[in-house]
C-alpha cells in the first residue's frame, strides 16, 4: 500500500482524521475499539465511539450520524488499516471508502508506518488513553460515558496554544455540505452506464469483466477508446482499461489524481 497526496486542511471541515484507537479490554473481559474523528483545522474532536469490531457497516453507522450531525467534509485522512482500506482490493479501496467518495469526500491514506502523517489525531490518541483508559471501563456503556465526558472536555475546556489558547469548540463550525444521502450517478460523456454485479464483474456482450467486489452495486461509465478496448470510471475517476478477451480491468497507475474523464 502507498500513501496519498495530503491536504493542508486549512479550515474548519476542509480535512477530517479518522482512525481506530487501539484496541484493548473491557472489565468484563469484552474488547472495546474505539472509533475517532477530528477536524483538522480546529482539533474539534467530532466522534469517539466505543465499537465491538472495526467492522465495516458498524463504522458506516458512526459516520453517517456524524455526517448528519455536523455535515460533510471535503476528505477524510486515515492509516491503510480495516475498514479505512482493503490490502487486496482494487486500489486498495473499501466499501467504507467507496461511499465517502459517493458522497463527494476525497480520501487521503497516511504512509504505512508514518503515524506523524495523522500527528495531531495520534496526540489526542495519547491523551484519550491516559484518562479513559486506566483502568477501562466494566462494559462498553461505561466507557462510553468516559469517551463522552472526554469529548465535552476536550472540546469546550482545554485551550489550545496551538490555537492561541482558543478551545477547539470555539474554532470548529459544522459544515456547510448537509448530509443527503447518495447523489445518483451519470455518465454522459460515456457510451455505456453498466452495474458491478455482486461479485465485482461488468456484464458486457456475455463476457464477464472482473473489477472488485467494492464497488458491487455501484455503477459505473465504460467508453471504447480504441478497437475492442474499453475504459471504466468511477463518479469523475478512471479505474483502467479492459477487452473482452482478457476479461480482466488493467487499472491506471492512480486513478485518486488527475481528473481525465468528465462526468456530470
Amino acid at each position: 500500500m502507498r500513501g496519498t497526496p495530503l491536504s493542508a486542511g486549512a479550515g474548519p471541515n476542509d480535512l477530517w482524521c479518522a482512525d481506530f484507537k487501539g484496541e484493548f479490554k473491557l472489565g468484563n473481559g469484552r474488547y472495546c475499539y474505539p472509533l475517532t474523528v477530528t477536524d483538522h483545522a480546529s482539533r474539534f474532536l467530532l466522534l469517539c465511539e466505543a465499537l465491538e469490531s472495526t467492522r465495516e457497516d458498524t463504522a458506516c453507522t458512526a459516520f453517517e450520524r456524524v455526517f448528519r450531525e455536523r455535515g460533510l467534509p471535503f476528505a477524510i485522512r486515515s492509516d491503510n488499516g480495516v475498514p479505512f482500506a482493503s490490502p487486496n482490493a482494487l486500489f486498495n479501496l473499501s466499501k467504507l471508502s467507496v461511499w465517502w467518495l459517493r458522497l463527494g469526500i476525497a480520501i487521503e491514506r497516511i504512509k504505512p508506518g508514518h503515524p506523524q502523517q495523522n500527528g495531531r489525531h495520534e496526540r489526542m490518541h495519547l491523551t484519550l488513553k491516559k484518562e479513559t483508559t486506566r483502568p477501562p471501563g466494566s462494559n462498553s456503556l461505561q466507557q462510553q460515558e468516559r469517551f463522552d465526558a472526554f469529548v465535552r472536555e476536550f472540546n469546550v475546556e482545554r485551550p489550545r496554544e496551538a490555537l492561541e489558547m482558543k478551545c477547539p469548540a470555539e474554532l470548529y463550525a459544522a459544515s456547510p455540505r448537509p448530509y443527503a444521502g447518495l447523489p445518483e450517478l451519470s455518465y454522459p460523456f460515456h457510451d455505456r452506464e453498466l452495474l458491478v454485479t455482486a461479485c465485482g464483474r461488468l456484464c458486457l456482450h456475455r463476457k464477464r469483466i472482473n473489477v472488485s467486489t467494492v464497488l458491487a452495486g455501484q455503477k459505473l461509465g465504460i467508453k471504447e477508446v480504441d478497437d475492442g478496448i474499453w475504459l471504466a470510471s468511477f463518479m469523475h475517476y478512471d479505474l483502467g482499461y479492459f477487452d473482452l478477451e482478457q476479461e480482466t480491468l488493467q487499472p491506471l497507475d492512480n486513478p485518486f489524481g488527475t481528473r481525465l474523464s468528465p462526468v456530470s
